[in-house]
């Protein structure tokens, strides 16, 4: 079973990514939300999700473990399959759809493509106890460095990248290096937009 590649991107598109590793490229599905991660690069590292089938050996690759466990947990619902997850990925970041599941945000669910009341409501009585636990400690550090946050946020959008995709390269830099600094912060923000 694989756990992540790491390669040469050869071929980047909001669905899917081509990794090149010693000759040969692997196809895997990735959500709009890896895509504004590993875009801008040359190389990259996706942790992996495999579904093998009678027909299909399936690929979907994320750029960080928090984002696969989601998916996980999303495929652990009845009457969600992995192409369903990977619009809700693509649609709210990890952390959105997170705090929708777990504040039951039914609406916020329903937003996405293919997701209707019924399913939004099964999605969140499956999971709302399971990541509710997951992501407390999440909220402790994202309360500590909101204001730090905040000020790259501020910096970045008046620099004129686009909010969302601000919101979700700070969500990733913040989880992966809480300690970081505003001007450090930026800086390595600036590198993945």
């Amino acid at each position: 079973m694989l756990e992540f590649i790491k390669g040469q991107i050869n071929e980047v598109t909001p669905a899917y990514v081509v990794v090149e590793i010693m000759n040969t490229g692997y196809f895997v599905n990735i959500s709009l939300n890896t895509y504004s991660q590993i875009s801008e690069n040359k190389d990259c590292t996706l942790f992996i999700h495999e579904i093998v089938r009678e027909d299909a050996y399936v690929l979907y690759g994320f750029a960080d473990k928090k984002e696969r466990e989601i998916f996980r947990n999303l495929l652990s619902v009845s009457g969600v399959g992995a192409n369903t997850a990977c619009m809700m990925l693509s649609s709210l970041s990890p952390g959105e759809l997170q705090n929708a599941i777990v504040n039951g945000e039914v609406n916020t669910l329903k937003t996405i493509k293919g997701i209707g009341a019924k399913s939004a409501q099964r999605i969140i009585v499956d999971l709302k106890d399971k990541l509710e636990k997951e992501g407390y400690e999440e909220q402790i550090v994202r309360s500590k460095d909101n204001t730090i946050k905040e000020e790259a946020l501020s910096a970045l959008v008046t620099l004129g990248f686009p909010r969302k995709n601000v919101e979700q390269v700070l969500e990733t830099l913040t989880h992966k290096e809480p300690g970081l600094n505003v001007e450090d912060l930026v800086k390595k923000a600036l590198k993945k937009l």
